[in-house]
């Protein structure tokens, strides 16, 4: 049977006229263009999902995690894939998506500062020059959509979670941008019911310091006390989307705000979409939107429901193409790797599309199990199964001597 995991180790097991040594070379050594290959996805992608009106540019992040303080990027920080501070890699990814259909088309591996600040630790990962500063995520964010439209794509609106609505910085950069946004935001989001109408305040004296922070007469709110302040009455029930189990029925509040940052020398008028589920009205999801004027609250809020497909790309990525599966630990073989997974998961994705018809319900886990069944694999006998595992096992024997080395040296010294 073909490999379980998707690492090099299994695949050369199984994948005819291949060894292991050679698959890593080609992912750690080998230099070939990660980004070109990235941008001939995205354009792929946008070419059988792209639309200006009904596709998609979603963001969000995802954690692998690690063992160990040498593989690139690695810290202790949130994994959101865990639920917790932990040992892990972060990578920020951009998705295109259209209806129930999405694909990974580009990615940033995030660098804490405890590496950015390490010039020797950047060296020994071989981290090209250009990419050892700093950048937070909504950064990398950011970087991802303005070369998304530099390469052409074809999308409606851009997608993120709340750790990107929390940064005003990325806001005001997608609508600096001329970017429309769905992006959702934090209960505690501050906001103002009218125009805060910022000015700077007149001195009150001739003495010290002329006042040069702009000040609003107006008081801003957190967008949780729009629900309380907002009668039961005003929830409206729509249907986001048809699934398995039946119609995904939901209430929404929507209401136009103004958004301001406290620096900026006006505020926005923004479009506030509030969402509960109607089996769970506690859960509630806050969105800010600076689409048109004119744009319906049906259309505002498939917006808001569309970042769950790339959750569902994290999902099928590493279930079924390896994407948290790889034995590499510098900048170029994690490009590397996340580049082929990629080009993965746009097979699966045109597989989808071109068997739409008559066979709707074709998911990645079917063509897995039909990659496993009909692509050629290596003959295996009874004694090249021992062989492989007592190769395995010398592997980890040798692991085991060489951390024991190390403790001793650590010990004597």
């Amino acid at each position: 049977m073909q490999a379980r995991r998707k690492n090099m180790e299994r695949m050369a097991e199984v994948v005819p006229e291949s060894d292991e040594q050679s698959l890593q070379h080609f992912i750690s050594n080998v230099q070939w263009d990660t980004q070109a290959v990235m941008n001939q996805v995205a354009h792929n992608a946008s070419e059988l999902l792209g639309s200006c009106t009904e596709t998609a540019l979603l963001i969000d992040e995802s954690g692998f995690e690690k063992k160990g303080k040498h593989s690139v990027g690695v810290a202790r920080q949130w994994n959101g894939r865990r639920g917790k501070v932990d040992n892990c890699q972060v990578g920020v990814f951009a998705s295109l998506c259209r209806g129930n259909h999405s694909t990974l088309i580009n990615s940033r591996l995030y660098l804490p500062e405890d590496w950015t600040n390490d010039k020797r630790r950047c060296r020994q990962a071989h981290i090209p020059e250009e990419h050892r500063r700093f950048n937070t995520k909504p950064q990398l964010a950011l970087e991802m959509v303005m070369q998304a439209r530099e390469t052409g794509l074809a999308y409606g609106w851009v997608g993120a979670d709340g750790l990107y609505g929390n940064n005003p910085e990325f806001l005001h950069g997608l609508d600096g941008l001329n970017e429309t946004f769905m992006i959702d935001v934090h209960k505690d989001q501050r906001v103002y019911i009218n125009d805060p109408a910022p000015q700077i305040p007149e001195s009150k004296s001739n003495r010290g310091r002329r006042p040069r922070q702009r000040k609003s007469a107006e008081k801003s709110i957190k967008v949780e006390q729009v629900v309380k302040q907002t009668p039961e009455s005003s929830w409206k029930k729509v249907t986001l989307r048809d699934g398995e189990k039946g119609a995904l029925i939901i209430e929404v509040l929507h209401q136009r705000i103004w958004f301001w940052d406290g620096k900026r020398e006006q505020g926005k008028h923004w479009h506030l979409l509030i969402r509960r589920e109607v089996e769970s009205p506690n859960e509630i999801k806050y969105s800010l939107s600076n689409a048109q004027l004119d744009t319906s609250i049906k259309h505002l809020v498939h917006m808001q429901g569309q970042r769950f497909w790339i959750e569902r790309c994290f999902q099928d990525g590493k279930s079924h193409c390896g994407l948290g599966e790889y034995q590499v630990r510098g900048w170029q073989g994690w490009h590397h790797h996340m580049a082929l997974v990629m080009i993965a998961m746009f097979f699966m994705l045109k597989e989808q599309l071109l068997n739409e018809d008559e066979t709707p319900l074709l998911s990645c886990s079917d063509i897995e199990i039909l990659l496993t069944q009909f692509l050629p694999r290596r003959n295996t006998t009874d004694e090249a199964v021992i062989a492989q595992m007592e190769k395995r096992h010398r592997k980890r024997q040798s692991a085991i001597e060489s951390q024991k080395r190390k403790q001793l040296l650590r010990a004597s010294g």
